[in-house]
C-alpha cells in the first residue's frame, strides 16, 4: 500500500482548511456543488478529448496502484535467486531450471527464463526482452501524462469556474452583502482547479514515473541476469553485476546475509 498518497491527500486537506480557518476565511464557502461540478468533471471532459477511450480505461487501474501500490519483487531477492539459478546451471546446465520455470510469478522473468532454456540466441534474448521493457515504459509514460495533463487543465477550469461565479454575482447588484458572498463563492472554484492541480493531479503523475522507473529498473536487473545466466557466469560474478543496482545500505545487507548463510553452510 502506497501510505504517502494517503498522507499526502490528508496534509493537503489540512492545508486548506486550517489555513483557511488561520486566514478567518469561512470553512462553509468549500460546500460549493457548482464549483465542484465545474473542476471535476470539466477536468474529465478535457481528459476525454485529449485520450483515447482505450487509454481512459486505465484510469481505475492506475489510481489503484496510486493508492495500493505495485507488488513487484525485493531486488535483494532477485538477486539471492539469480544466485542460485547461476549455481544449478554451472552444476547441471541450463536444461536443469527447466523445473523453477512453473514457479516464477513474474511474466517478464519467465518469458526470458523459456527463451533461454529453448537455447535462443543471446542477441535474440536481449532485443524482444528490450523491446518489452521499451513496450511498458511507453505505456506507464501514458498514465503519467494523463495525470499531468489533469494537473494543467484543472486551474484553467478554477478561472472559468471563478469567470462563471462573477457572471451570476454581478447579474443581481441590488444587496451588497448578498453579492459580496456570491464574489468570494465564485473563487472557490479557483481554489478547487489550485488544489487538485498541484496538489492531486501532478503530484499523482510524479509518482506515477517514480514507480514506473523501480519497474523498469527490475526489469532491467532481470534482463541482465538471465543473460548473465545464460553465459555461465558465477554465482559471485552475478551477485557483483546486479549488485549495481543497489544501494549501498541495501548492498551491505544482501552481503551480510549472504555472509551469514555461508557461515551456516560451512557449519553444517
Amino acid at each position: 500500500m502506497q501510505i504517502s498518497s494517503f498522507v499526502g491527500i490528508i496534509l493537503g486537506l489540512v492545508a486548506v482548511v486550517f489555513g483557511m480557518y488561520l486566514k478567518g476565511a469561512p470553512i462553509i464557502a468549500l460546500k460549493n456543488p457548482a464549483a465542484f461540478t465545474i473542476i471535476i468533471v470539466g477536468t474529465l471532459a478535457s481528459l476525454f478529448m485529449a485520450f483515447p477511450m482505450s487509454e481512459m480505461k486505465k484510469m481505475p487501474k492506475l489510481f489503484k496502484i496510486l493508492f495500493l501500490g505495485q507488488k513487484l519483487a525485493k531486488k535483494e531477492d532477485i538477486i539471492t535467486m539469480f544466485m542460485e539459478w547461476a549455481s544449478i546451471t554451472r552444476r547441471e546446465g541450463l536444461l536443469a531450471l527447466e523445473s523453477k520455470v512453473e514457479e516464477i510469478q513474474d511474466d517478464f522473468l519467465r518469458n526470458g527464463m523459456r527463451m533461454i532454456i529453448d537455447g535462443n540466441d543471446q542477441e535474440f534474448v536481449r532485443d524482444v526482452l528490450l523491446e518489452d521493457i521499451h513496450a511498458t515504459e511507453d505505456r506507464h509514460k501514458v498514465g503519467a501524462l494523463m495525470f499531468s495533463q489533469a494537473g494543467m487543465y484543472a486551474p484553467t477550469l478554477g478561472v472559468l469556474g471563478a469567470v462563471i461565479g462573477l457572471i451570476a454575482a454581478l447579474a443581481d447588484m441590488s444587496a451588497m452583502e448578498k453579492l459580496a458572498h456570491a464574489i468570494g463563492a465564485a473563487f472557490i472554484a479557483t481554489l478547487l482547479g489550485i488544489f487538485t492541480g498541484y496538489v492531486l493531479w501532478h503530484p499523482m503523475a510524479n509518482k506515477l514515473k517514480r514507480l514506473s522507473k523501480q519497474e523498469i529498473e527490475l526489469r532491467m536487473m532481470m534482463l541482465e541476469g538471465l543473460l548473465s545466466i545464460q553465459s555461465g557466469v558465477s554465482t559471485i560474478a552475478i551477485n557483483q553485476k546486479l549488485s549495481v543496482y543497489l544501494s549501498p545500505s541495501e548492498r551491505a545487507k544482501l552481503n551480510a546475509k549472504e555472509g551469514g548463510a555461508s557461515e551456516q553452510k560451512d557449519a553444517s
